[in-house]
């Protein structure tokens, strides 16, 4: 029986081995590994596939976020308790920039269509203190609409985007993600649409004084060795890299056009009333698919029927950041649009190194589930 996992980093990647390599070679022969040419050519190539005059390459893409907001408590745009709205179901490392900085989340219920930031909840849950929106584009959707720009431009409010898991995504109008709001985060996690081989990130900003002051704080704090303005931290994208990045970015419209016909596939071919599927856009460069997620309320049965078939499944997220441990004071929160989601939602494989009669095996073993 063929195996069919979630994700392998080592077929996603095969394509380019060749290229890596080289590269990796180039980097180690060059004898300079933080800052140098790879690093600017990668800055370079991401400022013109997003249109932004602005990117920096940070370690990873907690950091990125976390730099955001330091960056601007340090311009003075924010100040510690300030408070900032967050999706209520999202990855924790959303919340973690923000409370990092000694701001304070305000969790907004997502739509349960889209999963993403419901924007017509935001107005009532903006006090005196709310100084910024932190949307994110989850599993590859664009988050952006009027009613969100029409809110924050009537509160003075900045627009944060979490680019995580949506690089390569459009608005309709054609703009991309990490282009839209006043700044924006991004991860390079190997399992990403556009992943590194190892940790990496980077911010994105139309902000002259922002990319400035974030390239500072990132290099502990200095725009020069041994001259310090800020308390910063070590965040620097290395060397090997940028240079793998360099490398995969040409494929990355391709792979996201993959992903968005796998997700077509899925949705044409899954017909089982105990799963609702996700809602394909009417645009479909607004959703580069970094995740394809079902819903279901009998999901341990799901997916242990899908591994008794070969297929590998996984949850992308079963437990909200306002249920977590690690943020007690906010677990007395009803939040049930996203505790509902985080108890329902199931990943399946959508890599672009699927083929097409692989997405009618999976759909097909989804088809057979029933619930006895």
């Amino acid at each position: 029986m063929k195996k069919y996992q979630l994700l392998s980093l080592q077929r996603l990647n095969q394509p380019y081995a060749q290229e890596l390599k080289e590269a990796a070679a180039r980097v180690i022969d060059s004898g300079w590994y933080l800052r140098g040419n790879e690093t600017q050519a990668f800055e370079k190539a991401m400022a013109a596939y997003l249109n932004v005059p602005h990117v920096v390459g940070v370690a990873n893409g907690l950091d990125a976020l976390r730099l955001i907001f330091k960056a601007y408590i340090a311009m003075q745009r924010l100040n510690e308790g300030d408070e900032v709205i967050v999706p209520a179901n999202t990855f924790i490392a959303s919340v973690l920039a923000i409370t990092d900085c000694n701001l304070k989340p305000v969790f907004v219920e997502p739509s349960p269509l889209t999963h993403n930031l419901d924007t017509s909840l935001l107005q009532q849950a903006i006090t005196p203190r709310t100084r910024a929106i932190l949307i994110v584009h989850l599993y590859g959707q664009v988050c952006w609409d009027e009613t969100l720009t029409d809110v924050a431009r009537r509160n003075n409010l900045l627009i944060i985007e979490d680019n995580a898991q949506a690089l390569g995504a459009r608005t309709a109008d054609g703009t991309r993600t990490g282009s839209l709001g006043d700044a924006a985060g991004t991860s390079f996690y190997p399992g990403k649409n556009l992943g590194a081989l190892g940790d990496a990130g980077m911010v994105t900003t139309h902000d002259n004084q922002l990319a400035d002051t974030i390239r500072a704080i990132a290099n502990y704090g200095g725009k020069e060795r041994y001259i310090y303005q800020h308390q910063g931290l070590n965040s620097r994208i290395d060397e090997l890299q940028a240079a793998m990045l360099c490398v995969k970015l040409p494929h990355l419209d391709s792979e996201n056009s993959r992903r968005s016909h796998i997700a077509r596939l899925y949705n044409t071919l899954i017909d089982n009333t105990l799963i609702t599927l996700p809602q394909l856009p009417d645009v479909p460069h607004t959703h580069v698919w970094h995740q394809y997620i079902v819903r279901t309320p009998h999901r341990e049965e799901l997916m242990q029927h899908l591994l008794q078939l070969g297929i590998e499944t996984g949850i992308h997220y079963p437990i909200p950041p306002h249920k977590q441990e690690a943020y007690k004071e906010y677990n007395h929160l009803a939040l049930p649009t996203a505790e509902q989601l985080a108890g329902e939602v199931v990943s399946l494989p959508i890599a672009p190194y699927l083929t097409d009669d692989d997405i009618r095996y999976i759909a097909n073993a989804i088809n057979q589930f029933t619930i006895k």
